[in-house]
């Protein structure tokens, strides 16, 4: 199966829950180009993986980088952050 074929729904951004156990859960994310991931905060460190296209992250603090397949950040809790798509892009995401 493919990431993609998880987010059939015409939204700019798609979630899709790929595996969960107790304290854990791993979401298929897609964002769409030029789609914006709102400012959001994780109550737990988490980490996202970008698995195709292009997309930046940034977060309150001011930090900012450029996600392309392969690249990977660790998200702090409490910290606000957001997603802006300048491809589509499909990530994985853990916490």
């Amino acid at each position: 199966m493919l990431l993609k074929e998880l987010h059939q729904n015409p939204k700019g951004v798609s979630t899709s829950v790929l595996f969960q156990v107790e304290n854990c859960k791993t979401i298929a994310l897609q964002i769409k180009k030029g789609e914006k991931l709102k400012e959001h905060e994780s109550k737990v460190p988490a980490l996202l993986l970008c698995v195709s296209g292009e997309a930046w992250y940034e977060d309150e603090k001011g930090f900012k980088q450029l996600l392309r397949n392969g690249n990977f950040i660790n998200i702090e809790p409490l910290v606000k952050h957001w997603i802006i798509a300048s491809k589509l892009s499909q990530f994985v995401l853990i916490r």
